[in-house]
């Protein structure tokens, strides 16, 4: 158990240090190769270029965090080259922007790196093909989530970082202490960086970040075991992440409704909804830990069975009412 705590102990201390030390470092290698995020007019409306690399300063300090402390396994090896993958090809993007297709390409290789691992659903409902293509479709959809929230300053971090907590507590919760590790390594720099990005943004992610992210999120809920509980406990997977799901869900609706591919930028995130409304950056990101604190405490009573299966639907489903309202209304 000793071994276990300093571990934990270590993937605390360490990845923050180093991404204290990486982060100044890449705002200046961004600026100096000119790799920045320009204001378009549209959904980029900062007032000036802002450095791109975010992402690299989350991923250096995970991957080294996971070489000195994490006991390497075939299944995780999986998760680091699917999301190394996905880095990449969101940094190409940065770079010079790919056409849909060809990132969507990206991100399906991604994802069968993934499924290589054995990250799916394991449920007693499904048959094995069935599985593979929901569990295909679920992580795609977690991957566009994140990419397509990353659309203000500090948003991202804020939702990637109270959905790493409660994603972290189930782990320690269901005694997975290799998976907490993992996700305690992944979540501290996001820490980090959200003082780089909170407004004004010293650093953006970029899609090598967002994707990243992204991707880390679309996997780490399938290694979790969740049947130590029952088989209905991957439902809180959905309640945890449910804010990029919404954002996913209602930005194709809105697209489609518009004629325009779902995939075209478009000024209809739930932010910009909000910015329009007169909300500053400040309360909608107090809005959004605030909204995160509520799903995990949901998840939480439902796991701890204080609540039933009912309940929790129906909690959701006022909470779907409650989005809409506050969003669009």
């Amino acid at each position: 158990m000793k071994v276990v705590v300093a571990r934990h102990l270590f993937c605390l201390v360490f990845p923050a240090l180093f991404a204290l030390y990486i982060y100044p470092l890449l705002i200046r290698i961004a600026k100096s190769f000119n790799i920045l995020d320009n204001p378009d007019g549209g959904v980029k409306n900062h007032k000036q270029s802002v450095p791109y690399l975010g992402g690299f300063g989350l991923y250096i300090p995970f991957i080294a965090t996971l070489a000195i402390a994490y006991p390497f396994e075939n299944q995780i090896l999986w998760l680091l080259l699917g999301v190394t993958f996905l880095l990449f090809v969101g940094f190409v993007d940065d770079l010079k922007a790919l056409v849909p297709i060809q990132k969507f390409v990206g991100q399906i290789i991604a994802v069968i790196c993934f499924l290589k691992g054995g990250y799916s659903l394991k449920n007693v409902f499904f048959n094995d093909v069935f599985t593979i293509i929901i569990s295909a479709f679920w992580m795609l959809s977690i991957i566009n989530a994140f990419n397509l929230i990353d659309v203000m300053d500090g948003l991202t971090a804020v939702v990637s970082i109270m959905a790493g907590i409660s994603f972290f507590f189930i782990s320690l919760y269901l005694k997975q202490y290799a998976i907490s590790i993992l996700i305690l390594a992944f979540i501290v720099p996001i820490f980090i960086f959200f003082f780089y990005n909170k407004s004004p943004a010293k650093i953006y992610l970029g899609d090598s970040g967002s994707l990243f992210i992204g991707g880390f999120f679309a996997a780490i809920p399938q290694l979790i075991n969740w049947s130590s509980i029952d088989h209905f406990s991957f439902f809180v997977t959905f309640v945890i992440l449910a804010i990029p799901m919404l954002e996913i869900f209602f930005l194709v609706i809105i697209r489609t409704y518009k004629g325009i591919p779902f995939y075209k930028p478009t000024p209809d995130h739930f932010a910009l909804y909000l910015k329009r409304k007169g909300w500053s950056v400040s309360k909608i990101l107090k809005f959004v830990f605030f909204i995160s604190c509520f799903l995990s405490l949901i998840s939480f009573l439902f796991l701890l069975k204080i609540i039933s299966l009912k309940v929790l639907f129906f909690v959701c489903f006022i909470f779907f009412i409650f989005w809409i309202y506050i969003i669009f209304i």
